[in-house]
């Protein structure tokens, strides 16, 4: 039987005799666990700067509606509408006595 891996002594293997060959594997792996770690941190800072706009969106709606609101007067608030403008009718009106129909 042959075996195809070449001890270093320490007990560790690798995968070829050829120490160009194993010196080759290990500047491919380190290549690609740089890459790996570059990626992410660029993923990170792409996720990261999405957040903080959308953050940065809410926020500016978020005041603007509280402005808004403030603009509309004081008594206003959700769903009311502030005295004099356009959607409030003003009137007057009389308690009648006795129920409708009756005389």
């Amino acid at each position: 039987m042959v075996n195809y891996y070449y001890s270093s002594g320490n007990g560790r293997k690798l995968p070829f005799g050829n120490p160009l060959a194993n010196a080759l594997v290990v500047l491919v792996g380190s290549l690609a666990v740089a890459a790996s770690i570059v990626l992410g941190f660029i993923a990170l800072v792409v996720i990261g700067g999405l957040v903080l706009i959308m953050a940065a969106v809410i926020g500016i709606r978020v005041w603007w509606f509280k402005r808004q609101l403030a603009k509309s007067g004081p008594h206003a608030g959700p769903g009311k509408t502030a005295p004099g403008s356009p959607d409030v009718i003003e009137g007057e009106f009389r308690e009648i006595s006795g129920s409708r129909g009756e005389d």
